[in-house]
């Protein structure tokens, strides 16, 4: 007799529950992605080393136009809430207090990664495609290059674009223009 095995899906309310709970805690580095409770990796130096870089130059080139979001979750949907490295808000008096920001709040989302890319790619990326968040980077340290994806589809991003040392990128929706060497350092 063959037995049927199914996965028990979260919510975003049941997994903020698991934390009141106690069953999960604020130093648990976990993200919920499609109902399921992921693990992250670790920081290492060189990864926190680009945030705070980035986090600088956001602050120097925006200033109070956005609101700079560092390592806090955003609700992608009911079953999603990933914590990116990175978020650029759209600026509210606020602070998004009453809730966690939305798929129409970001206007840029950036994921640093030195060995969690594949994670990145073909998780949490088609995700945010789903989402429509309409611009992400992808800081890859392992390969020294910032992959650009734009105009999302519920079946991915549409536009995809690598840029190496020596390049410039620019924010679709944003005055901002950063060359790879300024992020990498």
């Amino acid at each position: 007799m063959a037995t049927l095995v199914t996965k028990r899906r979260f919510t975003v309310w049941e997994y903020h529950r698991l934390a009141e709970a106690g069953i999960l805690s604020e130093d648990d580095r976990v993200e919920l992605l499609e109902g399921e409770i992921f693990e992250m990796s670790p920081i290492s130096s060189r990864h926190a080393s680009c945030v705070d870089r980035l986090v600088q130059l956001f602050f120097e080139r925006l200033g109070r136009q956005v609101i700079v979001r560092v390592q806090n979750p955003v609700r992608l949907s009911e079953y999603s809430e990933p914590q990116p490295d990175l978020t650029l808000l759209k600026h509210r008096a606020d602070f998004y207090k009453a809730a966690h920001p939305q798929p129409d709040d970001i206007l840029l989302l950036v994921e640093v990664c030195e060995t969690s890319g594949e994670f990145d790619r073909h998780v949490k990326l088609p995700l945010y495609a789903k989402a429509g968040i309409p611009e992400v980077w992808i800081v890859d340290l392992s390969c020294e290059q910032i992959e650009v994806y734009r105009d999302p589809k519920t079946e991915g991003y549409q536009q995809s674009q690598i840029i190496g040392r020596g390049q410039t990128l620019t924010a679709q929706l944003l005055a901002l223009e950063l060359t790879v060497a300024e992020i990498l350092g």
